[in-house]
């Protein structure tokens, strides 16, 4: 009995502990705070005292606010090979128009900044409308007599960008948030949909509501009703886990007892219609259920909208790719491409001369990528499956390989080009059968040596889509790596913890430990980036994380570990500096400590082993640590106030009005041998 007891305290303590929205009945809730969006994000308790530490408790709450909300508008990349802004804008004020969503009333509508306000972040400094846009409407050379649309491009919310070396960007203005009315359909209950957190994320950003979104839905809701559209946040259960907790296809009646009635006050994002039956929707596996047509954010979708004429972009992903500064004739390395955005952009910042080499360890996602060049026109880009851990491959290995592997004849499977070693698609065995190997890596034998029945079979699970590793059926290159030295510039947009992406609703499944174990990946992924470029190259280092740990610090252990690398000047400068000051890991925990330099100078050289508790000498490794109450403390040092200038920091909480990012350019002097 004692120890059931125990069990339920910890448990009570633990919804206690994390829980953000109190028990109320319906009569201390009143309707306008139910049906609204007031999202509070909620964060793992050590992680959020770690960023309260780092950023101060002030800026961190509008860091955290700024990121349940979507950015007030679309950043467009305009493909230059193609086309030019000035269409672009041309194009997209006629089809915006077309569907009644800019024009010179919305535009009136949605603007609330003065137009004169001066942006300024890091060192950049512009006067201008919201953003940097254009504020010099009337000296847009278009091509065009029809002055009718003239007037609407001079009165719409479709922009140029005016940062420096940005013209190939233009903003389309979005509004929110809207304070909606909800039919109540004459005091009948409201009929609901209850979405997951990532389709709500993404409809907040303009998607419609897809079939796989949907998690619950009111009883005898039929084609054409309308629907108010609520959020399914992770709650934290009972085991320390976190969990929706609905199961798909619950009926929602509209009363307390619903799932998570309580919890969903103030996580109404809009009012749809709905375009299948209750019934249709949980037996489709694919198709819009939900046409939105009161948003809380109004942001235009740009799905199948000039397609290779323009990329939807971050613009912090947009000054990466124009930070690295590739030049044509060059290799270029992507080590972790996917989605393809930064690929395409530095290909047509070469002008498609040269080589872009876009690496991904997705089959799907490599794919992609392809598909993304294609569309665009780019022939410079060849995408390839490798992890980027991978990457790096040496002579010895060719050897050692072949060695192994005396009866097969490789045909090319490691072809080295430029240092680029490529597997080929057939391998030639002793017994005379060739044999194909696919993207996801299986081998099969030559088509033209299977029989019809074979070839029918295949068919048919083409037909049927993806198979049980989610392959989705085309076939791809898989790189064995390249050679050192082999790339004039690579780029490592490192997976992260993502705790920059807006929107995001929910933060608590990063614990200190999924952040410490993101920064030992990235720093692996690093030592490759370094391995792989020239000397005289470039390295551009980029996430999308607050986290300072996967940020400045990875700067710090680049910058100590390889002496022959430096931080260069950025161009664009458009984000803030990095920050100043060091990490520290007491007791399994980090927190925050400015350091002077006379305490610097007191650290002692040790490592601390938190598995064994005990403090062991490492001279081979520059860990400063201090010796607080007997226990050690982990001293990490970030940046100085001359490298924080040299990096770029975008906050979202700044009148940018971005995503989180980071970025941080080196120079490659002569290696040690």
């Amino acid at each position: 009995m004692r120890r059931a007891r125990d069990c339920l305290r910890r448990a009570a303590l633990g919804r206690r502990h994390y829980s953000t929205v109190p028990k109320m009945d319906s009569s201390s809730a009143s309707s306008s705070e139910r049906y609204c969006f007031n999202p509070t994000l909620v964060w793992n308790p050590e992680v959020e005292e770690y960023f309260i530490k780092a950023y101060g408790a002030e800026h961190f709450a509008k860091i955290s606010k700024s990121l349940t909300h979507p950015s007030s508008y679309s950043c467009i990349r305009v493909n230059t090979l193609k086309t030019t802004s000035d269409n672009v804008i041309k194009k997209l004020v006629s089809i915006l128009d077309e569907k009644g969503i800019c024009g010179a009333d919305v535009w009136e509508q949605i603007v609330t900044v003065d137009v004169d306000q001066t942006v300024t972040e890091g060192s950049c400094s512009v006067t201008s409308t919201p953003l940097g846009l254009s504020s010099d409407l009337g000296n847009r050379q278009i091509s065009g007599d029809n002055d009718a649309l003239m007037m609407k491009i001079k009165n719409s919310s479709v922009y140029k960008c005016q940062y420096p070396g940005l013209d190939n960007v233009v903003f389309v203005q979005g509004s929110g948030p809207h304070s909606l009315q909800y039919d109540d359909q004459s005091g009948k209950p409201m009929k609901e949909v209850i979405v997951s957190r990532k389709c709500a994320e993404a409809v907040l950003r303009g998607a419609q509501i897809f079939v796989p979104g949907v998690l619950a839905c009111s009883a005898h809701v039929e084609k054409g009703d309308l629907v108010a559209v609520s959020v399914g946040v992770e709650q934290h259960c009972s085991d320390g886990s976190w969990g929706v907790g609905i199961t798909r296809g619950t009926v929602l009646q509209g009363l307390q007892s619903d799932p998570h009635y309580y919890e969903r006050n103030g996580l109404y994002i809009g009012q749809g219609t709905a375009l299948m039956s209750r019934a249709g929707i949980f037996r489709a596996s694919e198709g819009i259920a939900v046409e939105m047509s009161l948003r809380v954010y109004r942001l235009p979708s740009f799905h199948d909208v000039l397609e290779g004429e323009i990329f939807l972009q971050n613009l912090p992903s947009i000054v990466t790719a124009q930070v690295l500064e590739p030049q044509e004739g060059e290799s270029v390395l992507d080590m972790c491409a996917a989605p393809g955005g930064k690929t395409t952009a530095i290909a047509i910042l070469m002008k498609d001369k040269g080589e872009v080499v876009a690496c991904d360890r997705s089959h799907n996602k490599v794919m992609y990528i392809m598909k993304l060049a294609a569309e665009m026109g780019l022939t410079s880009i060849n995408a390839y499956k490798l992890d980027a851990l991978r990457s790096v491959c040496h002579v010895k290995e060719i050897l050692d390989h072949e060695a192994l592997n005396p009866a097969v004849e490789v045909t090319g499977a490691v072809e080295v080009t430029n240092g680029n070693m490529i597997s080929n698609d057939i391998i030639k065995c002793s017994n005379g059968i060739n044999l194909i190997q696919n993207g996801n890596g299986r081998k099969t034998a030559d088509k033209r040596q299977l029989n019809q029945a074979k070839d029918r079979m295949n068919a048919v699970h083409k037909r049927n889509g993806p198979g049980r590793n989610h392959c989705m059926g085309g076939r791809v290159t898989t790189s064995k790596g390249y050679l050192p030295n082999s790339f004039d510039r690579v780029l490592l947009d490192a997976p992260c913890s993502a705790l920059g992406l807006r929107p995001r609703l929910f933060a608590a499944e990063e614990t200190l430990e999924s952040l410490g174990n993101h920064a030992k990946y990235q720093r692996r992924m690093f030592d490759r980036a370094v391995q792989l470029v020239r000397p005289g190259g470039v390295i551009v280092y980029s996430t999308c994380t607050i986290n300072p740990g996967e940020n400045e610090a990875l700067v710090r252990y680049a910058l100590d570990k390889y002496q022959f690398l430096s931080l260069a000047p950025q161009n664009p400068q458009i984000g803030g500096p990095g920050l100043v000051g060091g990490c520290e890991l007491f007791g399994g925990k980090f927190v925050e400590e400015w350091l002077t330099e006379s305490e610097a100078k007191l650290v002692q050289r040790r490592r601390y082993s938190l598995n064994s508790m005990k403090v062991e000498h490492e001279d081979q490794i520059k860990q400063n640590s201090l010796i607080v109450n007997n226990f050690p403390i982990f001293i990490r040092k970030w940046l100085t106030e001359s490298e924080a200038k040299l990096v770029q920091r975008f906050d979202p909480s700044s009148s940018l009005d971005t995503i989180c990012f980071f970025i941080a350019k080196f120079i490659v002097g002569q290696k040690e041998v």
